[in-house]
């Protein structure tokens, strides 16, 4: 199993280019189920999620090209006809956002059996609210064996639906659902992020009709059947954002392009509270810090406007080195702290309750082993070490693998001493 050991203490200078966003791509990935043409995206990331996608996508019929073209990494997907109905376990527990295949197989194909994706480490998660939407749109239900039985043999029909709180998951399915479906569909209370929106985009690309994305009202007007398209996947915000902590907390400056501002405007301000330079430009942002220490600043997340849940990890590393106390309050996720306990290890001062986490700034960090328990936690850890004296190593890096692209290379580009030991022993030069 491979870890990465950090040397800390440095600045970090220099540019990062954004990747296309891993929230959003598999998403994209899982509309080329709704046509038998070819889907080609571009700005695509590599990353451990898209593979475990593409490998139940092939399952499923799909066929998928990858390429370096002029707009970048590239994936050409192609589903002339649903080869298999069944996503079985073992495919789709490597990845919760797999389940989203279920709608369009139905939705295409009338049936679908696809394994519910289990449990998550940072939270229970239900996918109830996706099965509710599905069946308001006209799909027969049955759960039994830890499998979903999903049949519409003369397809789905639009619905409205009201989502009891806000969901992204299940927003994303019901429009990926929805889009084949026979009349109008209102989605009410809908998700306002920026990858619905982008999601939103690719549909109508195809010859969906769908409005209203990006707002809590979403309408869309079933067709009755979709086509190719070309489509530029969104960057990741969450990418940018976890760059824009780790220059902020190393101090230094760092140009981050590829992105846009106003995708992390959230976690902007609030570095600019805590005493961080931060310069909105064209295609993206720049962040700097003197050396001059970070003030204490409060965060409580939110859904889309509001300060990402996705953040929140990499935002309570920053805080262990501000002055005074800061108070962390998740309000997305249960169970999204066990990131603290491994900070403490490099000497940061957290104490969690509940949903809260009081973070008082200590004068340093020093280095030490850690390990990953999530995505997010993952790299909040990587961060620490990167400001943290001595050398930091960080185990069970799998979880990094799955939302970030070249993460040491684009670190050690902007002088980071950042080096990936593989699981034989040998070291990522």
């Amino acid at each position: 199993m491979d870890s990465i050991a950090i040397t800390g203490g440095g600045q970090l200078k220099g540019q990062i280019p954004i990747s296309g966003a891993k929230n959003s791509a598999i998403k994209l990935m899982v509309a080329s189920l709704l046509t038998d043409e070819p889907l080609r995206l571009t700005n695509m990331p590599r990353l451990a999620d898209t593979r475990f996608l593409g490998k139940l996508l092939n399952h499923l019929g799909t066929s998928i090209v990858e390429s370096d073209g002029p707009d970048g990494p590239e994936s050409v997907l192609h589903t002339p006809t649903i080869r298999s109905h069944f996503a079985p376990y073992d495919l789709v527990r490597q990845m919760r956002a797999s389940f989203n295949v279920l709608g369009p197989l139905v939705a295409r194909n009338g049936q679908a059996k696809v394994s519910l994706p289990g449990g998550c480490t940072i939270g229970a998660r239900p996918v109830d609210l996706h099965l509710k939407a599905i069946e308001a749109l006209g799909a027969q239900i049955d759960l039994h064996e830890g499998y979903v039985y999903a049949q519409a043999p003369r397809g789905l029909r639009g619905a409205e639906i009201e989502f009891p709180f806000v969901s992204v998951g299940a927003t994303e399915h019901a429009m990926l659902s929805a889009v084949l479906a026979k009349g109008e569909t209102v989605l009410s209370n809908a998700a306002c992020e920026p990858e619905i929106e982008d999601l939103a985009d690719c549909l109508n690309a195809m010859g969906a009709q769908v409005s209203g994305a990006g707002t809590p009202v979403i309408r869309i007007v079933g067709v009755d059947r979709l086509s190719g398209a070309t489509h530029a996947v969104i960057t990741d915000r969450i990418e940018a954002g976890t760059y824009a902590v780790a220059a902020a907390m190393t101090g230094g400056e760092v140009r981050l392009t590829n992105t846009r501002a106003d995708l992390i405007e959230a976690l902007l301000v609030k570095l600019e509270e805590a005493g961080v330079g931060v310069t909105r430009t064209n295609d993206g942002v720049v962040i700097r810090r003197n050396g001059s220490r970070l003030k204490a600043v409060n965060v409580d997340t939110a859904p889309y406007p509001g300060f990402a849940t996705d953040l929140q990890a990499q935002f309570m590393a920053l805080m262990t080195l501000a002055e005074g106390e800061s108070v962390i309050r998740e309000t997305i996720f249960e169970n999204r702290f066990m990131h603290a306990p491994e900070l403490r290890r490099l000497g940061a001062d957290i104490v969690v309750s509940g949903p809260e986490a009081r973070v008082t700034g200590v004068d340093h960090l020093e280095g030490a082993p850690v390990m990953a328990t999530d995505l997010r936690a993952s790299v909040s850890l990587v961060i620490a070490g990167l400001a943290a004296r001595g050398n930091t190593h960080v185990s069970r890096v799998y979880h990094l693998d799955r939302g970030f692209e070249r993460l040491e290379e684009k670190l050690t580009a902007c002088g980071a001493d950042v080096r990936r030991i593989k699981g034989d022993g040998s070291v990522d030069e």
